[in-house]
């Protein structure tokens, strides 16, 4: 049953409401980076620019190299959700994992621990869609098991 997001880049409107929402979630301080960044991608020149957008998290990678390089054992994947967790508890803070992640994923917060995404697990456990997914208002994010996200891809024209 392990989770993931989908992201349908034709929706995309760029708003950033998935940002916000998860700053707000996670009660990032406004002077930091959240742990979904949006991407705006140009291609061409006048008069055949083109603007699309992209949203990134944590990919919650298989193998997850910030699990591998952590020295004290602070990130590890859960079993069931397949979601990579930080202890903050056994993090020391060494910038290791976020000098192996390709995609910037680990947060260092003034005077905390590592942080990330972790698809609002809370939120999830209760029912709710992660608050990123929860406010995107033209449906381009989802989220759901591996299985189901296959699934509908498989079945699109």
């Amino acid at each position: 049953m392990h989770y993931g997001f989908s992201f349908d880049p034709s929706r995309c409107s760029g708003c950033m409401a998935c940002v916000t929402a998860c700053m707000d979630e996670n009660d990032i301080p406004g002077n930091c980076t959240s742990f979904r960044r949006v991407v705006k991608l140009e291609q061409g020149a006048y008069p055949v620019a083109k603007v699309a957008f992209t949203t990134l998290a944590c990919f919650q990678c298989d193998p997850a190299p910030c699990e591998s390089v952590c020295p004290e054992g602070a990130i590890r994947r859960d079993e069931v959700s397949g979601i990579v967790e930080v202890d903050e508890d056994l993090c020391i803070a060494c910038l290791s994992c976020a000098m192996v992640c390709p995609y910037g994923a680990p947060r260092f917060f003034p005077g905390e621990k590592m942080k990330k995404c972790d698809f609002c697990r809370d939120r999830v456990a209760h029912g709710m869609e992660p608050a990123c997914v929860r406010v995107c208002t033209t449906r381009a994010l989802g989220y759901a098991t591996l299985d189901e996200l296959n699934r509908k891809q498989g079945e699109k024209p």
